[in-house]
Parts: structure tokens; sequence; C-alpha cells
């Protein structure tokens, strides 16, 4: 573990807390979860870094709101599920926007081979010690979907933190969780886990049912370093939801009462995961060091309603192995990647299998840093129904290409360019009644994104521009609801973040984001796609008027869009603006703290809009919290 330490390219300290200290700095973070360890100063990619503190002083529920009030990311329910919710950025849209972003959690991969979104709320916020978000890169080790980008979420494991929270709140809100971790110089034990439930808040059916939900998940982790050379790990999850959703509103429902159920059946979701993993990490020197990893995780997920109803079982299989090198000159992963996935339906059986094998480096040459990768992608599929067994192989190839200058100890520009693509999800071969249509075309991007960073003690400013060129671009055809592709698309935008120490007092965050998704060829040449918003704004400003107490008050804005369906660009009804304002209080001391946080404090409509009257309500009313926490 000493050494795992030793070899890490750690090139500055992390951030310092930007809450309750009397002199507070900021300074490069590094960047850990890619192969190749780097500090955000130097880094080729256009990055986001947000750590523990950044996610308790947030106070979130989970996951998911986290990322839409402080990133770059947006994050919507999923036709009104909140417990797997749609996620998008550099404009891929709301509808396919998370089959083109890679998520793992410390390094597994939780992407669905279906349409099925990452379950991220199935993580504990206490949990987690920091998320980074890699934008139009990380093809070369995280491989199929990196198109948008990678978010990389690493838990808890090397402190000695002990703490139990509760908070409640608005329409019977109530949660509990607890985390335990402990390390020493051999062993590092760590274990949280949540349960959450909801009494409700809008009705969902005729009979005055509410959109209730519950959720619990747990997380153990165990890493044991006999000596220097030598570290294993060991680890498992579970999580349990249960959510109830109804269904859309016609807009002259939304505008006059939000909170009714709509002329749709209501719907319920039963969604159960467990995993396990194991590695061990050798250090053969100070430069060499071998990696593997390899996992297991069994899902189910039951659709149920007054109509339909839907059972899907999957098994997920990964292994992931890497040898790497570190010297002051350069570092050098080389590695091999395999995943195996099956989901067993009703009538039929589908897996996508993906080998893989990459090899990425970066070469440390003065205030210069190069970077350089190639990922090689075997994807296999097949489809065993009750009259059919299809197979087909696609290969796949990616790469990329990056440049780091340091002009001195606070600035530095990037250059980067990527090769990504998307093997479809295999509900792309699907027709919408269910029975099996055709394989399609794996997608692909060309990504050019240029940077720059300026980072001093009171202020962190970042601004990247980017250029997304994309050939059969994955979509579902909304007047003949077959999976299709668009030949030739391409996107351009704008990402800004700052976090500013204004004073003692005061600091402030913010985020904008600009983009345009423009269609090229094909049925809809000349079009934007749907469910883009051109405008997407966070900010947040803190007040600190003594070290123990903290007031946040949180603004989200993103522009409207078309709606989700309208690639014709005609639907007499469009995607309205997002806008919410949040407020939070947290006093702190030693062993404990209390807070208390209003939600969409101005009661402001939200909702998704699939089509003209088919409105799902999101983020529609005022909601309240407030809890505390017990440290140990």
């Amino acid at each position: 573990m000493k050494n795992n330490i030793k070899i890490s390219l750690v090139l500055a300290s992390l951030l310092s807390s930007l809450y309750a200290q009397d002199t507070v700095i900021l300074e490069p973070l590094t960047v850990d979860s890619t192969a190749i360890k780097t500090d955000e100063l130097r880094s080729t990619d256009a990055v986001e870094i947000y750590t523990a503190q950044d996610i308790q002083k947030a106070h979130v529920q989970n996951i998911y709101e986290f990322l839409n009030e402080q990133t770059s990311v947006i994050s919507m329910p999923s036709y009104g599920n909140p417990f797997t919710q749609l996620l998008d950025f550099h404009g891929y849209g709301t509808s396919n926007g998370n089959e083109n972003i890679v998520v793992t959690i410390n390094g597994r991969k939780i992407n669905n081979i279906d349409s099925v979104p990452q379950l991220l709320s199935g993580i504990s916020p206490d949990s987690i010690e920091r998320i980074e978000i890699i934008k139009s890169s990380g093809i070369v080790t995280a491989g199929d979907g990196a198109n948008a980008g990678v978010i990389n979420i690493i838990t808890k494991k090397s402190s000695n933190e002990k703490d139990v929270a509760f908070y409640g709140g608005t329409y019977g809100l109530a949660d509990g969780s607890f985390n335990f971790n402990h390390s020493d110089d051999k062993l590092s034990i760590s274990a949280n886990a949540e349960a959450q439930k909801s009494d409700g808040i809008r009705t969902i059916d005729a009979d005055g049912n509410k959109d209730a939900s519950k959720l619990s998940t747990g997380n153990f982790n165990l890493a044991y370093a006999p000596n220097e050379k030598l570290e294993l790990h060991v680890g498992a999850s579970f999580a349990r939801t249960d959510v109830n959703y109804g269904s859309s509103l016609t807009l002259k429902q939304y505008k006059n009462n939000v909170l009714q159920s709509g002329s749709g059946t209501a719907n319920e979701q039963l969604f159960n995961t467990d995993s396990i993993n194991a590695g061990i990490s050798y250090f053969l020197n100070e430069k060499l060091s071998l990696h593997v990893d390899v996992s297991n995780e069994k899902k189910q997920s039951n659709y149920m309603s007054l109509y339909y109803s839907s059972l899907s079982n999957y098994d997920y299989k990964n292994a992931k192995a890497s040898l790497d090198y570190l010297s002051n000159t350069m570092s050098l992963s080389l590695g091999y990647d395999s995943f195996y996935g099956n989901r067993k339906g009703s009538d039929n059986t589908t897996t996508k299998n993906n080998n893989a094998a990459f090899i990425i480096s970066q070469f440390y040459l003065g205030n210069a840093t190069l970077k350089a990768g190639y990922r090689f992608e075997d994807v296999e599929y097949r489809y065993n129904g009750t009259s059919s067994d299809l197979k087909q192989n696609k290969i796949l190839h990616g790469g990329e290409l990056g440049y780091n200058y340091v002009l001195n100890k606070e600035n530095s520009i990037f250059a980067d360019y990527s090769h990504s693509y998307q093997a479809p999800v295999i509900d792309m071969f699907f027709t919408y009644s269910g029975t099996f249509n055709s394989f399609i075309v794996p997608m692909e991007a060309n990504n050019f994104t240029l940077g720059y960073n300026n980072i001093q003690k009171k202020n962190k400013f970042k601004a990247s521009v980017f250029y997304i060129s994309l050939k059969n671009e994955i979509y579902l055809n909304p007047v003949s609801y077959d999976n299709t592709s668009i030949d030739k698309s391409h996107k351009y935008g704008l990402d800004l973040s700052d976090k500013y120490i204004v004073n003692d007092a005061f600091n402030l965050a913010l985020n904008y984001n600009y983009v345009q998704a423009l269609i090229d060829s094909g049925d809809y040449s000349s079009k934007e796609l749907p469910g883009v918003s051109h405008h997407n704004i966070k900010a947040t400003l803190n007040y600190l008027p003594n070290k123990a107490t903290t007031f946040s008050l949180t603004e989200n804005y993103r522009s409207e869009a078309y709606a989700a369906d309208d690639f014709a660009n005609d639907f007499s009804q469009k995607q309205d603006a997002y806008v919410t304002t949040d407020i939070s209080a947290t006093y702190t001391q030693k062993t404990w703290e209390i807070f208390a946080k209003i939600n969409n404090l101005f009661n402001q409509k939200n909702g998704l809009w699939v089509k003209d009257n088919a409105i799902y309500p999101v983020n529609f009313t005022t909601t309240a919290i407030a809890g505390f926490k017990l440290k140990f």
C-alpha cells in the first residue's frame, strides 16, 4: 500500500476545502481514476474533479442530484423514473446521452448492455471520495460508449472516517446511513450502507396512490498489503430499489395541476443488483507494477403496470489487467479489458461480449506533456430467440492523442483528439413490439478539444472548446419506432468553469456550457438534435460567517430545447427551460454536524417533454430536508 502511494504520479496536493477554513487555498487536483495519473494543470484532457467535501456540503439525496446541481452533467428522470436517470453532456441528447457516457465505480464499468440507464442511485453520496468527469476523451481505457466522455466515481478506502447520518424531509422522506473506514500500514477496510424511503409527491393513478419509493444500498471493501510489493483487495455491494412513477401529462394538465396522475397508466420498477470484485497489485520494482481486477454483477429489472410487465435478468462479468511503467520522463500502461453481458427475457437471450487490448502513454518533456493511446476492441453480439439464433462480430478501433504545455506554475494550455465509438446497446436490435429487427452499425466519433487552465491560490478557472464529427449516430425513429442511425452529424460547444474565493466569508463556483448538435444528412438533414439545450448554467454562492457555519445558494438554469422525439423540429411544443433555486445551511463541529436544505425554493415547474402533450414532471415542487451527522 505504501508502494502504491509512492509510485503514483502525485504532482500537487489535493484541493483545500472551500468550507469552514481559516485560510483557503486552491491547488491542482490529481486525476486519479485514469490509467496514468497526472494533475489537472498538466492534464491533456478537459476534466472536472469533485471531492468528498464538495459532495458532503451539497447535501444531496443521490448522485444524480449532485451531478445535475454542481457539474456540467445534465440529469433527468427517465420518463418519470428518478432512480435510473438519463445523463448527458456535450450534446448527445436526453434520449441517448447515457449510452454515450461510460460510468465507472472504482474502475468497474456500470453501463448496461441495453438502454436502461446506469443505476447511480445505488451509490450512497457519503461513500464517495471523489468524482472525475473526463470530457470527449477516455476511450482507450474506458472503451465502448465513451463518446461524450467518462464519469469515474471513486469510493472512500484509505481514510479513518466513521460516521452515521440521518435526515428527514417533506412528503415522508427519511434517510439513514453509516460509514466506517479504517486504514493502517497493511489493512484498509471500508463499509457503508444507506436506507431511504419517500411517501411520494405526485398522484399516479385513479386510486390516489403516490409516486412512493424505497432504496437500500451497501458496500464493503477490504485491501491487504502483506509486504511492500503486494496488495490484495476484495469488495461486494448491493442495491435494492422500488419506485412508483406516473404517466405523462398533457400541456393543459401540466399547467393546471402538475401533481395529478395524467391519463396513462402508472409504473413500478423493482431493480436489484449484487456485485463482487477482487484484485491484486504487484510492484515488481519502483517503476513497474501489475494490476488485475475481476468482478461479477447480477441484476434484475422488473417493470410492472396495469397493462405491461417486463422481467429481465442480467449477468455481467468483467476482467481487466494492466502492466504499468512509471518514471520521471514517461508513463506507460499496457492492458487487456473484457466484458461479458447477458440479458435473459421471457422468450429470448441476448448477449454482448467485449474483448479489448489497449496501450496508453504519457511523456514528460520539461513543461510539455504528450499523451498517446490506442484501443483494439472486438464486440460480439448473439441473439437466441424461440425461432432463431443470430450472431455478429464487430472490430472497433479507438485512439487518443493529447498535448499539454505548462506556461508557468499557474497556467497551461492543452489540445486533445480522440476517435471513439459506441457498439449499439442490444435494445437497438429490436422493434417497438419487442421482436428482433436487425443488427445496427456502430457509431463512430472524432473529438477535438482545445483548452486553457488557470489555477491560482484564490481562483481556479478552466475553459475549453470542442468539436465532434459523428458517423452513424444511433437514435430511435419517433415515426416508425425503428432503431436506426443518422448518417452524419456534428456537435460543437464551449465549457467554462470557475471556483473563486472572494474572501474568507464568500466563495463562488460556476459552470457554464454552450452546445450545438446538428444533423448533417439523412431524413432530418439540417435539423437540430432534439433534447439538447444550448445553454446550461450552474452557480453556487457560499457564505461562511464563521468557521462552523456555511450558507449556500445554488441556481440551475438550462435553456429550452426541442422535445425528445422532435427530430423534424416542427412540434408545436418545446422542452421548457429548466430552472431551480436551492438554499442550504450547515453547522459543523468536530464530532457532529447539522444541516438543512430547501430544493426548488420558488416552486418552479419543470418537466421532460417527449412530444406534444407528453410531459413528465421533473423537480416540479418545493421540497425540504433537515438532518444531522455524528462523527466518531
